[in-house]
Parts: structure tokens; sequence; C-alpha cells
């Protein structure tokens, strides 16, 4: 059995991830870094604590206290998220942001995972738990998608690892043949508003995993919110990278997808 801490994000993701390693017989030390986390974490931590993600200094000495053994990072903690709480860094967090070359994802994040690593923990791949929320290469709703449909998920697809290999985002939305919007720091689900809105329906909604992706702290995910923003502004595919992008809650959102006339397609 393994002391295990879950470093836990916005999302239903790190739900899945609880229940995996408790189900495997671990004690799961959760510590839910924003206040939006899921209520039903509780429910399957063996303790649970409320820290900020800006305040690194208090995790770590959790974590030491804990003797955690490993640790899997995930959930829903980005830029965007960051900048709206607006909360004190405590002394290590501004430690670690002061020792920065820049401020992009993979910078910020292996300085964090240096830090957890300095306790004696090993961060783990996100996926170790959960990789049957991967779906495989195929169509994964009642409609297949149309040929112009495919051509925009091929187009799209191509896109999304471009900027993934910038580390600037990974989702891209496009209509025939043209992007209508980037994903940013504003995140999937602004990205999918945005280019819908000016698609004006009908849009293309690509998600990929980046070439140098680093599972222990970045794996693309999909679910219910991308879907109802999807629905929200008229879009009708989805393509998802096939082994490599987290799809989680499936039954539900294939069955809202289906009801909605979306095709998901994993490339």
């Amino acid at each position: 059995m393994e002391r295990v801490g879950l470093l836990a994000g916005i999302g239903f993701l790190p739900v899945e991830c609880a229940k995996a390693a408790r189900a495997q017989g671990n004690e799961v030390y959760i510590v839910s870094l924003l206040p939006e986390t899921e209520e039903c974490l509780k429910e399957y931590a063996t303790d649970y604590q409320e820290i900020s993600v800006f305040k690194v200094g208090k995790i770590l000495k959790y974590l030491k206290k804990n003797e955690i053994t490993q640790v899997t990072m995930i959930g829903k903690v980005t830029k965007e998220l960051l900048y709206a709480h607006k909360a004190m860094p405590d002394l290590k967090t501004m430690q670690i942001l002061m020792s920065l070359k820049d401020r992009k994802d993979d910078t910020v994040m292996e300085a964090l995972v240096a830090a957890v690593e300095s306790t004696g923990a090993k961060v783990v791949d996100q996926t170790a738990l959960i990789r049957p929320l991967m779906p495989a290469a195929g169509v994964l709703t009642r409609r297949k998608p149309t040929e112009d449909e495919k051509k925009d998920m091929e187009f799209g697809f191509r896109m999304a690892k471009e900027i993934g290999r910038m580390d600037v985002g990974q989702t891209v939305v496009v209509k025939g043949l043209a992007v209508m919007a980037l994903e940013a720091i504003e995140g999937t689900d602004a990205c999918i508003r945005r280019g819908g809105q000016l698609a004006r329906g009908g849009a293309v909604v690509a998600k990929v995993a980046k070439p140098q992706q680093d599972k222990r702290f970045d794996v693309p995910a999909v679910g219910l919110t991308t879907l109802r923003t999807m629905v929200e502004v008229g879009a009708k595919a989805l393509v998802i990278e096939a082994g490599e992008t987290l799809l989680v809650e499936k039954d539900k959102v294939l069955k809202l997808a289906d009801e909605n006339d979306i095709t998901i397609v994993a490339m």
C-alpha cells in the first residue's frame, strides 16, 4: 500500500484518480488547490486539506509530514485561474517564480515538480491510474464526420500540434480549413467559445497532446464542460488524439454529443 498524494485542481479528473487509487488499496492524501475543486473528492480521501496553489511551502510541509511516497498532480490549474484568484504567494512560491527563466506552462510546472520531489516523493504520470479514460482511434459517437469535417479535423489536428510544440496551448477551432481560434492563456472553453462564435455554427474543435508532453503534469482532457461549450456555440465536431487525450465522464459526454448531433473522433 502506497501513501499517494493528490494535488487536485478543478474538474472531475481528480475524482477519477482518487477513486482509482483507493480501489487499488492506497491511502490517498488530497490537497485541494483551488476553492472550485469537486466537493465529492472528500469521499475518497484518507486525509483532505485545502491549501492554495500559491502556498507551495505549506503544500511541501504537508507532503513531508505525511510521508507521501508518490504524488499525482491533476485537474485544471491554468494561468487564467491563477490570475483570477489574486492570492498572495508564500515565500517558497515567490522563490520558485523568481527563479524561472520564463513563465511558460512547462517552465512553471517543471519547477513545481522539482519542489515536490525535494520532499522525497516522486511525481508520477497523471495517467498511471486512469489510462482506460484514453480512447483508442475511431469514431466515438453515433454520427460519423462528413468529408468536410474530416478535412477540418485533420487540419485542426496539425495546427494544434504546432501550437503545442511552442507550448502555447493544445486546442484549435477551425472551419472550412481556416483557423477560427487558437488556445492561449484563456483556456480551452474560452477558445471554443471565441472560435465558435466567429464560425457562426459548424465549427470543428481539435485538442491534442503537445509533441513534448510531460505526463506528470499536463495531459489533455475533454469532458462535459467542453461539450456544453460546443453546444452553446453550435460547434459540430470534436477531434482528440487517440491514446493521448483523457475523455472524462465518457458515457455522459457521448450522450450529450449524440443528443446535439455532434461527432467525436479519436485520431
